[in-house]
């Protein structure tokens, strides 16, 4: 192991200084185009805003440069696989540095810049050109008055003179083109919020008159057309294949389109956004034509998508004390159920941790079925693009390790819906589970008999309660492609409304009140996110991402801790990736040996997360990340050592390869430990040599990105 670390530290090494000699792999009277600089006389303009129309964009530093310098000018097998899998240098070309100095001279007009000169400068260093694009920015013009020529037909001056304040061009304003285009764009989609149903931003012309007064202009804006009038929606009709089941009254529900109203432009937008909504609908085409002189037609055409199907994932970790593990999962699903968009989820899912030649293994199995109706129950909100959707689940779990067995069962009725594309929440106003644990060793039980905390974790309990989550986030994909953040908040709440009827209830030995002979859970627990992903480079080939991660929860009244099913653990594939889940923690302390299968656990977590992902080659990517973090005790109980310093933070840092396949990501990941609370050496800190050695990494694999 430490000499495959040498050799991956060696191999980054040479990529790395490969990426710097770029020139290595020209032609002859190549040259690489190392450098474009723009620089504006007028230091408050944004140079920021034409480098996009630069048409030759300079390399930038990357290791996938690097596989392409390797390869030199000789042609042979291995060289032509180094420049497929690299990316070549930018060979300057003259005739762009043309045709950039046009395209920034056409922008500087349309942003109201009148006869702006740009001129370019060429400077050579060791086959490097260096291009300096010199601005001199052109005559701009204040718009002195504005005036309007407006159709006289029916109600069209008024209806324009009631938007007036929401005008975005006004007296004093410089004259534009941009601003003029967005303005046009503005008030007709307004305007077809009224009504003007064939009403486009074509409609629009303006006319500035810049000769009668120096350095101003005065504008005219002219709406022309024939027979500008309001429409009415006359019928609509909403057809599907006939293969494809769907009730009339749930259809009926979601369009927003109704005969006899006024034309707006906001109810199409509605409605084709609450049919696509529905799951079991792929194709909405809501098309709009005239059936009369002031009346328009709807008709609304749904294509179905495969109705039901099998979804398969696949997880699998290892650390180099030889502890396997596998997590597969299989789910079912059915679109339309009940004839009513409704979506059911069958989900069967296993967890298996094993050493092999040895006796230590642990099991788990679980299955999951999930109801989600459209709107309320099946009935959807009469408005508005977003339809709430309502979650009925239910779930059996069953653990078996070696020392218990444990069942759980719960059951939720919930509500998901969003308020735009961008924040989302799950709202659970009953949950209920119910958890059984059995066959206990003789070891773990007399641990938890002298142990009040691990005798409320790892016992028989109630949880009624209710819990519910806030998620916003820039970009809604399953995977993201360009930058975006989000932020996550759940919070959990158990046993309150039970605690109101303490006094019918009987007590154990301990005082903790039951039901069926149960103790409830009472506790509140709360998770946060935060995390941000940058994409930048050429054509996006590069990505850091960060998360911040912290939660905390409180076992009061009923119960001495958190049930085991919501303390908090670390390590796995998306968290610290130097270790397997639940193998670190709480704070300082050793690997508790009780358990044969690590299970270390903790009352609250912090972590942060840092990765840098690259693009190598088609659709492989790589990744180097940086994790820290760890769990640690809030309880009476427990000690110094599991509870925070900040020198019980964990940390790692690895290496990983993607697959992107858009739709999917497959992941390969090796951590190694750089800080272990634990170890007393060093403070902790375990250099290069330690990074290998046995204990001291994992390995995982996984499906999507780790966050």
């Amino acid at each position: 192991m430490k000499g495959l670390g040498k050799v991956i530290t060696a191999l980054l090494t040479v990529l790395i200084l490969a990426s710097c000699g770029a020139t290595r792999s020209l032609q002859d009277g190549e040259y690489l185009l190392k450098k474009n600089k723009i620089l504006v006389n007028d230091k408050k303009f944004n140079a920021g805003k034409l480098s996009q129309y630069v048409r030759q964009k300079a390399n930038k530093l990357t290791i996938s440069q690097g596989f392409y310098n390797l390869a030199g000018k000789k042609d042979n097998k291995f060289n032509s696989f180094l420049r497929r899998i690299g990316t070549p240098p930018v060979v300057y070309n003259p005739s762009l540095v043309d045709v950039s100095i046009e395209n920034m001279k056409n922008h500087l007009t349309y942003l109201g810049y009148y006869g702006s000169e740009i001129d370019s400068r060429i400077s050579l260093k060791k086959r490097k050109v260096f291009v300096n694009y010199y601005v001199t920015l052109g005559r701009r013009f204040k718009i002195s008055r504005i005036d309007y020529d407006l159709p006289q037909t029916g109600t069209f001056v008024s209806d324009f003179k009631a938007d007036r304040r929401n005008v975005s061009v006004h007296p004093g304003d410089y004259l534009s083109e941009s601003s003029l285009e967005a303005e046009s764009e503005r008030s007709s989609a307004y305007l077809r919020t009224i009504g003007y149903y064939d009403l486009t931003k074509s409609n629009y012309s303006f006319v500035a008159d810049t000769l009668t007064e120096p350095g101003v202009a005065a504008l005219k804006m002219i709406i022309s057309g024939d027979h500008i009038h309001k429409f009415h929606i006359d019928s609509v009709r909403i057809s599907h294949p006939d293969r494809i089941k769907l009730r009339p009254r749930m259809l009926a529900g979601l369009n927003t389109i109704r005969p006899g109203d006024l034309y707006d432009e906001r109810a199409v937008n509605t409605t084709y956004s609450r049919f696509s909504a529905i799951p079991v609908l792929n194709g909405v085409n809501v098309s709009l034509a005239p059936s009369g002189e002031d009346k328009v037609s709807c008709d609304i055409s749904l294509q179905h998508t495969r109705l039901q199907g099998f979804k398969a994932n696949l997880e699998f970790s290892s650390n180099s004390s030889a502890l396997l593990g596998i997590s597969p999962q299989l789910s079912y699903f059915h679109k339309n159920i009940f004839h009513g968009g409704e979506m059911l989820n069958l989900s069967f899912m296993g967890n298996f941790q094993f050493k092999p030649k040895s006796d230590i293994r642990a099991m788990e199995f679980g299955v999951t079925a999930q109801i989600r109706f459209p709107g309320f129950m099946g009935i959807p909100n009469r408005s508005g693009a977003n339809i709430p959707q309502t979650d009925v689940n239910a779930s059996f779990n069953f653990q078996d390790r070696p020392e218990y067995k444990r069942t759980m069962i719960s059951t939720s009725f919930g509500y998901t819906g969003s308020l735009g594309k961008r924040f989302f929440y799950q709202v659970y106003p009953a949950r209920l589970g119910i958890v059984r644990i059995f066959n206990m060793s003789d070891d773990f039980r007399d641990l938890v008999l002298i142990n009040p905390y691990l005798a409320s974790a790892y016992s028989n309990h109630f949880d009624l309660g209710l819990g519910g989550t806030l998620y916003y986030t820039t970009d809604s994909k399953p995977t993201p492609q360009g930058s975006y953040h989000y932020y996550r908040l759940a919070v959990d709440l158990s046993g309150n409304l039970l605690s109101a009827f303490n006094k019918t209830m009987k007590t154990d030995a301990s005082g903790a009140h039951l039901i069926w002979g149960i103790p409830y859970s009472q506790y509140v627990r709360a998770e946060a996110q935060v995390g941000r992903t940058f994409v930048f480079g050429r054509k996006d080939a590069h990505a850091i991402s960060l998360r911040l991660l912290a939660g905390a929860g409180y076992g009061y009244g009923n119960s001495v801790s958190l049930p085991y099913e919501k303390v908090f653990y670390a390590g796995g594939a998306s968290s610290l990736r130097g270790w397997q889940a639940r193998t670190i923690g709480p704070g300082k302390m050793p690997m508790d040996q009780t358990f044969l299968i690590p299970s270390q656990i903790g009352d609250w977590k912090l972590e942060a997360n840092l990765e840098y992902r690259f693009k190598i080659f088609w659709k492989i990517e790589g990744a180097t990340f940086l994790d820290a973090g760890n769990v640690w005790a809030l309880h009476k109980g427990s000690g110094k050592e599991e509870r925070f310093s900040w020198d019980s933070i964990a940390a790692d840092w690895g290496v990983g390869l993607r697959l992107n396949m858009d739709i999917i990501v497959v992941r390969v990941d090796f951590g190694m430990q750089i800080h272990d609370p634990v170890t007393e050496e060093r403070h902790g800190w375990l250099g290069p040599d330690k990074w290998f050695r046995r204990g001291n990494n994992a390995f995982h694999f996984g499906v999507g990105y780790p966050f």
